[in-house]
């Protein structure tokens, strides 16, 4: 379905019937994310790193949104607290993702 809707509102529904949990935050801020609503993804993806600050994954993934807001400085720190996590856990692919788009962040004006 086009525009995220249909994961949105069947996450939204597991998430008002109890459920929290990392991966379901992490699943609507993907949601979020996918359907143009970047402000909204940053909300779930914080929750899920406090769910669980080992999540490199969704370290990775908040970074992401916080830049699509244009909060830089924010989606950076977000992507060295990744870093750190993915190091810490083994998660080499996902380590050297957060590393590059890291420096592209750094390298901005």
């Amino acid at each position: 379905m086009e525009g995220g809707g249909a994961p949105v509102a069947s996450l939204e529904k597991l998430l008002a019937a109890g459920k929290d949990s990392a991966l379901l935050r992490f699943g609507l801020g993907s949601a979020y994310l996918k359907a143009g609503d970047a402000s909204v993804a940053v909300e779930h993806l914080r929750r899920a790193v406090a769910f669980d600050p080992g999540y490199s994954a969704a370290w990775k993934l908040l970074g992401k949104a916080l830049s699509v807001t244009g909060r830089d400085a924010d989606a950076l720190a977000a992507y060295q607290e990744g870093i750190a996590a993915a190091e810490k856990k083994g998660d080499k692919q996902a380590m050297k993702e957060m590393q590059v788009f890291a420096r592209r962040l750094a390298r901005r004006p």
